[in-house]
């Protein structure tokens, strides 16, 4: 599940990773950046490149970003932004996915495709002296898919059993309840991106075809490319392999507004379980915020620091009530999501649940202790270095960076504003941004046990003559 991904381990709101290295190339250790984080050049098309030079071992990474997530999709096609990036390799230029498959796995790369709620992602891992294959694969990949109707069947089965067998995950079942409290139906972020089986069941291949002609465009696009690679080299390897790719007129998204919480709402739902999952939270912030780093650290001290955080510390250590318990902030492009979770006994949910928002409160209102505040900087901007451990992460990283508005200083600008936040600044970010009064919660458990039984509804009087 995408989103239930706590804030500590995730940093710029991370999807999984499209250009992952295979685990029998060496790494490289990576490089101490103290400038730029790499180059950015805007090409003729519109398209952002962005290259980042580590000649430590003869392999380049790519990745590429297209803005058409399932922000981009209509909500009753849910899915469709998912099933066209699965597709990509299932299929090009006269090539069948076995064929794409086994040409790069001849070189001994890889080279894969995704999509999230604001983007879609392809990935390519190559060794240099493979790069022209490499990149002329990647490029049939995202220009010229084939959408052949049994690959799109095979692939829309596939999904729509994965959707099939979350149905019998607690954890699954509570994260897409909540999601939809907060942000409502109709809202992209309110659902995951893979869809329903209804929807996929509604998406034919026309509406494939278009998605991706639609919004599969250079200038809709950023590349990163890092490695064993000049700026030069790269420049030369985009206008080769991606020179036919047309620029195009995009749309922008539209994204109904979410639903406005009446105090605390929740959500009940009953399952013969032996322990009650429980999500708990609002909306949170979107990634541009400036007071994202603010609530990074707050976040830290709050549920985010594992075993070092508040809400862990009281509730599981001090008290007993939950196997896991944490929150984080989820910021995408466009909005953003704070959530609060835990596990307990299904006897204890509600005490549980009155502890948490007891715990969020208190944030509000009470300045953090120094210690907390100085342990929370030295752990976050500490950990820092592991975000970029890989020429894969540094490529990741580097198209987020452009897609967010982050800057290629964004190494410095990191370290520098998590470094100046004070209790006061923590102490005014939880009051703007934490809402234990309007939360909504969602509780997947034995609700009998749990003594959080569902009421009937009330008859209504019968109508005269009835």
């Amino acid at each position: 599940m995408k989103r239930l991904i706590p804030i500590i381990v995730f940093m710029l709101a991370l999807l999984p990773a499209c250009a992952t290295v295979q685990s029998s190339m060496p790494q490289p250790k990576p490089e101490a950046i103290k400038g730029p984080i790499g180059e950015r050049f805007v090409l003729d098309n519109g398209m952002v490149l962005l290259v980042k030079e580590n000649h430590a071992l003869p392999m380049v990474m790519v990745n590429v970003l297209v803005k058409a997530g399932a922000v981009m999709e209509p909500p009753e096609k849910a899915g469709l932004a998912h099933l066209t990036a699965g597709l990509l390799t299932k299929g090009a230029a006269g090539m069948s996915a076995t064929e794409i498959s086994e040409r790069i796995d001849f070189i001994g790369g890889s080279l894969s495709t995704g999509a999230g709620t604001d983007f879609a992602t392809a990935g390519l891992t190559v060794l240099k002296k493979d790069v022209d294959t490499g990149f002329s694969l990647l490029s049939q990949v995202l220009m010229s898919p084939d959408f052949k109707e049994p690959e799109i069947d095979r692939l829309k089965t596939s999904i729509k059993a994965g959707i099939i067998r979350e149905e019998e995950e607690p954890s699954a079942v509570a994260s897409k309840a909540f999601m939809k409290m907060v942000f409502g139906d109709a809202n992209p972020y309110g659902r995951e991106a893979e869809g329903t089986v209804q929807s996929l069941d509604k998406i034919t291949r026309d509406d494939v075809v278009s998605f991706h002609k639609r919004l599969y465009a250079p200038n809709n696009a950023i590349i990163a490319v890092v490695g064993d690679i000049s700026a030069t080299e790269a420049k030369m390897l985009v206008a080769r392999f991606l020179a036919g790719w047309e620029k195009k007129e995009i749309p922008a998204p539209v994204i109904p507004e979410p639903p406005v919480p009446n105090g605390v709402e929740e959500k009940l739902i009953d399952r013969d379980i032996t322990q009650a999952d429980v999500l708990m939270g609002h909306r949170g912030v979107m990634r541009e915020n400036p007071d994202y780093y603010t609530l990074y650290v707050m976040n830290y001290i709050l549920g985010g620091g594992g075993f070092v955080s508040r809400i862990l510390d009281k509730i599981r250590d001090d008290m007993g009530l939950a196997y896991s318990a944490y929150s984080y902030f989820t910021p995408d492009k466009y909005d953003g999501l704070f959530t609060v979770g835990l596990e307990t006994k299904n006897s204890t949910t509600k005490l549980a649940i009155d502890e948490t928002i007891k715990i969020v409160d208190k944030i509000r209102v009470e300045p953090v202790t120094d210690k907390e505040l100085q342990d929370a900087k030295d752990y976050i901007t500490g950990s820092f270095a592991r975000k970029m451990d890989t020429n894969a992460k540094i490529a990741e990283l580097l198209t987020q960076v452009e897609f967010y508005n982050l800057g290629l200083d964004y190494f410095q600008t990191y370290e520098r504003e998590v470094l100046k936040v004070t209790k006061d600044d923590v102490l005014k970010a939880a009051q703007k941004y934490l809402h234990p009064d309007n939360m909504y919660i969602v509780v997947v458990g034995n609700l009998k046990e749990a003594g959080m039984e569902k009421q009937a509804p009330a008859m209504s009087p019968a109508a005269p003559g009835q």
